[in-house]
């Protein structure tokens, strides 16, 4: 492996790691001989992507955290894991999301609270420790995933694209504060994922990956963890997605309502 690809005697923490783009993340560095700490809010279905893990990457050291990320207590939790279990990592991974079409006022006022206290709460507390006990290292890597709805603020999306812009924002930003001290800071910003977040069928999936509209996850995590590595602020995958950012900035507002209209008002009634 080359310099940018072997990750012997790393470690990275992951959430949202038992399953979709989390799972792809650590199955790519795991094939790099990184050292992982799974986290998720689900203890089954960790051990289960562990188990996974474990028969294709049977010499990774691996460390399975079951936590709420929208928790007041998260970080100190997170940082007597790694001091009961003698790890120190320097990779960090914010993956764990939540999606939603609906228009905000048919999500409820529980789920609203959750999109900001994992998408901004979580991720700003946990980025920020990271990036304290990496400043004191000189070296170190935060991954935070936005999306590409982060430029699409199209009807149905109100918390999800807000939440996701956040994350680019409050990263692009990071990525300078830690700059000078040596700490990588990336917002990696996918369009359409081949994963079960979207609710698209299979059969669908698998034609919008052969013609380029939605990209593996594989593929995907691979090029962000390359991208993480060379020190580059954002990533967005594909030259499709970069041209429908534009596309859908200049959007004018009649073709916006047809997206409500025929989408989510027909999606509400059924």
């Amino acid at each position: 492996m080359g310099k940018n690809n072997d990750l012997s005697g790393r470690c990275a923490i992951v959430t949202g790691a038992a399953g979709g783009i989390g799972f792809s993340f650590c199955r790519e560095l795991a094939s790099r001989n990184c050292g992982l700490i799974m986290v998720d809010i689900s203890e089954k279905r960790l051990s289960e992507a562990a188990g996974a893990l474990k028969a294709v990457f049977p010499e990774t050291p691996t460390y399975l955290l079951a936590a709420d990320l929208t928790s007041t207590d998260v970080i100190d939790r997170l940082e007597n894991f790694i001091k009961d279990n003698g790890i120190d990592p320097d990779i960090l991974i914010n993956n764990a999301g939540i999606f939603s079409f609906a228009p905000v006022t048919e999500v409820s006022e529980m789920k609203i609270n959750c999109f900001v206290d994992l998408h901004v709460r979580a991720v700003t507390l946990l980025s920020r420790w990271m990036a304290a006990r990496r400043v004191k290292a000189g070296s170190g890597w935060i991954l935070n995933m936005s999306s590409m709805s982060c430029w699409a603020p199209m009807p149905g999306l109100s918390m999800y694209a807000a939440t996701k812009a956040y994350i680019r924002v409050f990263t692009r930003s990071l990525h300078y504060d830690m700059k000078d001290y040596g700490v990588k800071v990336m917002a990696a910003c996918p369009g359409g994922i081949a994963t079960d977040l979207f609710g698209l069928p299979d059969n669908l999936k698998r034609l919008a990956v052969r013609i380029g509209a939605i990209d593996t996850p594989e593929r995907f995590t691979r090029n962000a963890i390359n991208k993480l590595l060379k020190g580059k602020q954002q990533y967005i995958n594909g030259w499709l997605n970069r041209i429908a950012i534009f596309m859908v900035g200049i959007t004018p507002t009649p073709i916006r309502m047809m997206v409500k209209h025929h989408l989510l008002d027909k999606g509400i009634k059924r």
